[in-house]
């Protein structure tokens, strides 16, 4: 064994226990506070102790929790627990009852405590997480109900995606109806990732040609000869004109990054392989990692010109935690030295600066100074998803390094 390997594997060993402990007390900070006894569901308006702060309840959450929650159960051991179970099933019930609308079935993105609507978003992101729930419930409980609810909404969201999203709500606008968000085919290539080890061939849907779909309109959105991701192009992959344009979120293309590495690894694609890594994840890195005060700007201008969203340069939770996936799992693919020193400091800064140690789960927002802005773990945006996705991805990519390396 080399002295390279030999220091990735104690290295690895120690994010390993720290990322590990981060998990439970994770998973403990959700499961004491969040909870809805009463009405069905969970409160993610949290206080940086636990404290709910707002009953309202919001769709995207809701199916994230569950999915969260089935992982978690199928994939640890020390997860496998009733309680963790039983929650997932009632949020479930709480998610198919009250949050569904029963004739159009869209997925409100916010209701009332009791489940009532109070808002029904025009996109088509609430009812991507119903299925991830559904599907994760679906191979827990390998009750049909739920693979038939994940099927049936998953037709929809490709519909709307690419045939007629007149149902979504949104007028058709002249300068805008040509846009496409990079959002929607990530989306579905995370759900068909999700479906993969479902038996669906009673669906009759062409799977490859779907996952084909999305990789492709994914590509749509790599710009400047291969050096910068867009939010945003046009439906055939140009360039929009003005801010919109110009937007990048590097964390959301690192996170796409990670996917698409996923996708490479089950087509045996080397090309995918390759711009996965080297144009989803080093790329924005580059761009998107503060050079003055570490940590990733939410947005970026590709132009430099200033951005509108008065957020940019913020450091959000998420951007960081799908960063620690990404490089992680490059490093795992490649064996490139860099991209384990890319995970090292991502999660470095992440535990320096997000972590809570004593109460368990993430603060969600940083200035650009890295000082915590706001002192809640949870909110509108904010729940049992993407800090506990991350945590056990990377678990079980660093129990493997460390197997490996021990063998």
């Amino acid at each position: 064994m080399s002295s390279a390997s030999f220091n990735v594997a104690e290295e690895a060993r120690i994010y390993l226990g720290k990322i590990s402990a981060d998990l439970d007390r994770t998973v403990a900070f959700w499961l004491k506070n969040s909870h809805d006894d009463k009405n069905g569901g969970f409160f993610t308006c949290l206080t940086k102790d636990g404290k709910v702060y707002d009953t309202s309840k919001f769709g995207w959450l809701q199916g994230r929790q569950i999915w969260t929650y089935t992982q978690l159960y199928r994939r640890l051991e020390r997860f496998r627990l009733p309680a963790i179970l039983e929650a997932a099933i009632d949020g479930g019930k709480f998610l198919m009852e009250k949050l569904k609308d029963t004739k159009s079935h869209k997925v409100c993105f916010s209701a009332n405590a009791q489940g009532e609507p109070t808002k029904i978003q025009r996109t088509l992101f609430a009812e991507v997480f119903y299925v991830m729930a559904m599907s994760g419930l679906a191979k827990v409980t390998n009750e049909n109900i739920y693979k038939r609810e994940a099927l049936e909404m998953f037709k929809l969201i490709i519909h709307w995606a690419r045939e007629d999203d007149s149902d979504l709500g949104r007028p058709k606008l002249p300068s805008t109806g040509n846009h496409q968000n990079l959002a929607v085919p990530m989306c579905i290539l995370s759900l068909v990732h999700e479906l993969d080890d479902l038996d669906i061939q009673e669906s009759k849907l062409d799977m490859d040609e779907i996952r084909s779909w999305a990789v492709d309109r994914i590509k749509m959105h790599v710009q400047r000869q291969g050096t910068r991701i867009l939010e945003n192009v046009t439906q055939d992959g140009q360039e929009i004109d003005g801010f919109e344009g110009r937007k990048m979120v590097p964390g959301h293309a690192i996170e796409c990054g990670w996917f698409l590495l996923k996708e490479a690894q089950k087509m045996q694609s080397h090309e995918l392989t390759t711009l996965a890594i080297q144009t989803f994840i080093e790329r924005p890195y580059e761009y998107g990692w503060d050079k003055n005060e570490e940590g990733f700007l939410y947005f970026v201008d590709v132009d430099d010109l200033p951005p509108t969203n008065l957020e940019w340069d913020m450091k959000l939770w998420w951007p960081h935690s799908e960063a620690m996936i990404a490089f992680l799992m490059a490093f795992n693919t490649a064996q490139n030295a860099s991209h384990w020193e890319r995970f090292k400091e991502v999660t470095d800064y992440a535990y320096e600066h997000f972590v809570d140690p004593d109460q368990g789960e993430w603060f969600g927002y940083l200035n650009r100074a890295g000082k915590v802005s706001s002192s809640a773990k949870g909110g509108p945006y904010k729940g049992c998803f993407h800090v506990p996705r991350a945590l056990l991805i990377c678990e079980e990519i660093l129990t493997k390094i460390v197997n490996d390396h021990e063998e």
